[in-house]
């Protein structure tokens, strides 16, 4: 990637047309932010997807918690995949693990191929995988084409020697995108690590679930 980019992790209809207004690159369309995201309601897909003309990536998640699936849960993954298809979004985010903390690289693939030719994103599951080498090697062998992560650390500070190392052990096969607590405040110490990137933030700066105007501003003028 040539230069670094802004994805804002939008979890309602404004917080989508504030991303597009203030010149983010692409949003992450999910909803319930105290549960770390999970699927939206597809009426609300259908509304931001007829307002926005920037890229519009979709959260594929029934449910907070672990990352561990049953296959009445994985058929209703598959299920949103094609509803959303639909729509003409640019791209799909998920992330499915075994009980061992591995990657489940049978269910991914299958939800990959279902998305394809879409872009799809390995998400914050990385951040609970037990082997960052291996996970990183999987989670491309199942034809993601990024991995947004904090780098295993309550945020993207603590996790930052973390996401400049697998980032080297990428070498450019993935993108990995600093996602997890990323500010406007902390994006330089990034910015000084890595190489260039997609870059992710709910650009929260309140107890509501809306993106902050003036933060994506100030997070696209520290890219």
């Amino acid at each position: 990637m040539e230069k670094n980019q802004l994805e804002i992790a939008c979890f309602n209809f404004e917080s989508a047309l504030i991303a597009q207004e203030n010149g983010a690159d692409r949003i992450e369309l999910c909803e319930n932010m105290q549960l770390g995201g999970t699927t939206p309601n597809y009426i609300l897909g259908v509304k931001v997807r007829e307002e926005l003309s920037i890229k519009m990536h979709v959260i594929i998640r029934p449910r907070g918690g672990d990352f561990v699936y049953s296959d009445e849960e994985l058929v209703e993954m598959k299920q949103d995949i094609k509803q959303f298809k639909k729509l003409g979004v640019d791209g799909f985010v998920f992330g499915i693990l075994n009980e061992d903390g591995s990657v489940n690289k049978t269910k991914n693939k299958e939800l990959v191929d279902l998305a394809s030719p879409l872009s799809c994103t390995f998400h914050r599951a990385f951040d609970v995988v037990a082997d960052i080498e291996r996970s990183l090697e999987d989670v491309i062998d199942c034809g993601f084409e990024t991995i947004l992560t904090s780098g295993q650390g309550k945020n993207v500070t603590e996790g930052i020697s973390v996401l400049e190392k697998i980032q080297k052990l990428a070498n450019g096969r993935i993108v990995i995108m600093p996602g997890g607590g990323l500010r406007s405040s902390n994006i330089h110490l990034l910015k000084q690590k890595l190489e260039p990137t997609f870059y992710h933030s709910s650009a929260v700066t309140d107890d509501s679930e809306m993106a902050n105007a003036e933060e994506i501003n100030f997070l696209i003028s520290s890219l």
